[in-house]
């Protein structure tokens, strides 16, 4: 088969740069000693709704993987379709989880009427659209890995990721707004509540983690609509500045305070005949029906 006669710049290729194997190296143990972490304190909080989560951990952690072994080999695909995948996606696991945290911080607080979304239907909506988003961005990655050559098909890939970026990014702000509307709305119930529910540091962490992923997706934006032969495609530090970095610390932060204890909290205002103190004048605000339908 005759070469490629297109110049470099309108030609795919897989990395325009020597893949640094260190810098993969020391992403691999610092997501896998975070994930490992996580999957511990969530097996011992019994918080299941981190699972998602932890698999955007594994995502990450197998995706630096795939950067090493391109390290020894630049031109292997498999290798480069891995890291490429799974870095995409990663983000969008951890966003499942996050969404779910601001409906349990609403049940805990008895703050639904506070919510411009019914807690029913907050998570819901929320999970749809990162699923939405994930569905997408797999499609355009799927798309990309089976191009083999073909610029129109890995153009259409492009553009599919673009959209669940779009997407993602979309649901997100929506999410930082809801959340920003509760606490503002429900200020003076907050005020009241008792400091042995610790909603405020969890929806603090919410606006944190949320505001890294949405840098994070923007970034990819701007990667993708640049192409192939980008300025942040031709430089790997952009990679981990905005990418390895932020979403680390989105899952060490997580480490530091953990959502489970929202979980275990909210069990137990939850049981029957329970003591959990709402407000801080110890009054009868407390439990008022064991069976909950929103939980």
């Amino acid at each position: 088969m005759a070469a490629d006669q297109r110049p470099a710049s309108e030609r795919f290729v897989l990395y325009r740069y020597d893949p640094s194997k260190v810098a993969a190296t020391i992403f691999v143990c610092l997501f896998g000693i975070a994930t490992v972490i996580h999957i511990w304190q969530s097996y011992r909080l019994r918080a299941r709704f981190m699972i998602p989560f932890i698999i955007g951990g594994l995502f990450e952690t197998v995706g630096y993987i795939g950067r090493i072994i391109s390290s020894n080999d630049k031109l292997a695909l498999s290798p480069y379709i891995m890291q490429t995948l799974l870095l995409l996606l990663a983000p969008a696991l951890f966003a499942a989880s996050i969404y779910m945290i601001l409906g349990r911080i609403i049940l805990l607080t008895d703050g639904e009427r506070y919510s411009i979304i019914r807690q029913r239907w907050l998570t819901k909506i929320f999970v749809v659209g990162d699923v939405l988003s994930f569905l997408m961005q797999s499609a355009g990655g799927a798309i990309m890995s089976g191009a083999d050559g073909d610029a129109d098909k890995r153009k259409l890939g492009e553009n599919v990721i673009l959209g669940g970026l779009f997407v993602q990014i979309f649901f997100f702000g929506f999410f930082v707004v809801v959340a920003f509307i509760f606490q503002i709305r429900g200020r003076p119930h907050l005020a009241h509540l008792s400091p042995s529910l610790p909603w405020a540091k969890h929806i603090y962490v919410l606006y944190s983690t949320s505001t890294l992923i949405l840098v994070r997706s923007v970034f990819r934006v701007v990667e993708y609509i640049q192409g192939n032969d980008g300025y942040l495609l031709r430089n790997e530090v952009f990679l981990y500045i905005f990418d390895a970095i932020l979403m680390l610390a989105v899952m060490v932060i997580m480490n530091v305070v953990h959502p489970g204890d929202i979980a275990r909290l909210l069990k137990e205002k939850n049981a029957p005949g329970s003591v959990v103190e709402l407000t801080r004048d110890n009054s009868s605000e407390r439990k008022r029906n064991a069976s909950n339908p929103y939980v």
